[in-house]
């Protein structure tokens, strides 16, 4: 079924031509990248080439040329060819990859010249799409190589080798033997339902059924994570206004990214920007003060506030001490990281004493002691990010665990689950076999559609097309 499928997506997606593109970012730069794949990638190369002759060069092997417009005889830029010869390329097909000067008007003419010989320009992440038609990858790596190139921190950066390296793909292949081995027991007990023979009982069936069960439940438990990982972590800075929102942002941003002011209501809107703290990027979010207004504008700000608590991962909640209050808020029970955060304990009249018994009598669903700070001299700041760098550690991935990221996964593992549920409960229900192995194929294909072994061209067009072209 796997091969079928994977004939039936070459048909569909490969072409006997030939593609070219930009494979380094747009714009001028010292070096500029232009890869060529397809049938004729070597002899094409060859004709806008002065040196070596590609033709007979190795396989993974790099050659310093001229590139010249094969119409004039013209020069255009000494350049680097590498070569890589099918199948030992990413796409499978010969690959040539042209390394020229980062002049824009280098680039998009050798692109010209390039179609004028008989190359077609790539469309967005059609040289993956060739890797994923060839075999070279599956559609889960062939995902994480666009998460690879938008990673912006090092969390995001582990997530996209783990699954680029076949991490998740291996987890879920495991899982689809196991369900083909039950499936074909439950069809021999179709076959020989008229016979006194049994090979395996319900009974054992669902035993081995649990533990599929049981790993696809943490599996989809652990998007909540991934996702948030591998975006960004969504902080929420929340508390009645003037109790130092803006100032905290500004301070852990090392920025006067939002406006600071005396005047409550000052900030009506929220305000957002990203923190690297130990290889994490935190999305911190500024927010209106919270309390009763009858300003229509400020009342719009405050909806909007209380909606991004509300969703958010983590949840710094600041008390001034100067003027302790506890202003309404969504259900912290629901926010998997709540930060109490005690301001501008370096006024005179601040009594942090006062606001952390107001914390503790009015909130008593915190899990930590709160933080005393004042931004405007530093103290406690550096124990605010080292709490916002262990909770990024517990929401990391344990070593070997895999984690999903992905929105696309995390749909078709639920869809597993539940077909995986309903037949382990039919198991116990009596359920006629025939029912239930239609339960079990609808596991089986649902884990499919995850690594393409069961794909639809209009799926993997919705894929690819969110790649960069180059790529």
């Amino acid at each position: 079924m796997v091969e079928h499928n994977r004939q039936k997506e070459m048909s569909v997606a490969l072409t006997n031509d030939t593609i070219c593109a930009i494979s380094t970012p747009q714009g001028t730069g010292g070096i500029a990248v232009i890869r060529i794949s397809g049938p004729e990638a070597i002899d094409i190369a060859d004709k806008i080439w002065q040196g070596r002759k590609l033709g007979l060069a190795e396989s993974h092997t790099a050659h310093l040329g001229t590139i010249v417009n094969p119409s004039d005889g013209s020069p255009l830029d000494q350049a680097l060819a590498t070569i890589f010869k099918a199948p030992h390329s990413f796409t499978g097909e010969n690959v040539v990859e042209l390394s020229v000067h980062g002049s824009v008007y280098v680039q998009q003419e050798l692109l010209r010249i390039l179609t004028a010989n008989g190359c077609r320009i790539a469309q967005p992440g059609e040289f993956t799409r060739r890797a994923f038609a060839a075999g070279q990858l599956d559609l889960a790596e062939a995902e994480a190589v666009a998460d690879l190139i938008a990673s912006t921190s090092a969390t995001a950066h582990r997530l996209a080798i783990s699954q680029l390296r076949g991490d998740l793909s291996r987890c879920l292949e495991n899982l689809r033997s196991s369900l083909i081995d039950l499936g074909a027991l439950l069809e021999l007990e179709l076959d020989f339902s008229e016979e006194d023979v049994e090979f395996a009982s319900r009974q054992t069936l669902a035993a081995k059924t649990t533990d599929t069960i049981e790993i696809l439940s943490r599996l989809k438990d652990s998007y909540a994570n991934g996702s948030a990982l591998k975006r960004g972590l969504a902080t929420v800075i929340v508390g009645a206004p003037n109790a130092g929102k803006s100032t905290l942002l500004n301070t852990l941003l090392g920025d006067e990214r939002a406006i600071v002011s005396d005047i409550p209501g000052t900030t009506r809107d929220t305000v957002e920007d990203t923190l690297n703290i130990a290889g994490t990027t935190f999305r911190l979010i500024d927010t209106a003060g919270l309390r009763e207004t009858d300003d229509k504008i400020e009342a719009i700000g405050i909806d909007r506030a209380m909606g991004k608590a509300s969703t958010a991962a983590i949840l710094i909640l600041l008390i001034d001490s100067t003027d302790p209050v506890i202003p309404e808020l969504p259900d912290l029970t629901q926010i998997p990281h709540v930060i109490a955060v005690i301001t501008k304990t370096d006024h005179g009249d601040s009594d942090a004493k006062t606001a952390a018994q107001l914390l503790a009598k009015e909130l008593p669903c915190l899990k930590s002691r709160p933080i005393e700070i004042s931004a405007l001299t530093n103290s406690g700041m550096t124990a605010l990010t080292d709490q916002l760098g262990d909770i990024a550690k517990q929401m990391a991935p344990a070593q070997g665990e895999v984690m999903l990221t992905d929105a696309r996964h995390y749909a078709a593992i639920s869809d597993a689950l539940t077909s995986l549920t309903r037949f382990h409960t039919g198991l116990s229900d009596g359920i006629p076999g025939d029912f239930l192995a239609q339960d079990l194929r609808e596991a089986l294909t649902h884990l499919g559609i995850v690594t393409g072994a069961i794909s639809s061209p209009d799926l993997l067009s919705a894929i690819f097309e969110r790649f960069c072209i180059g790529k």
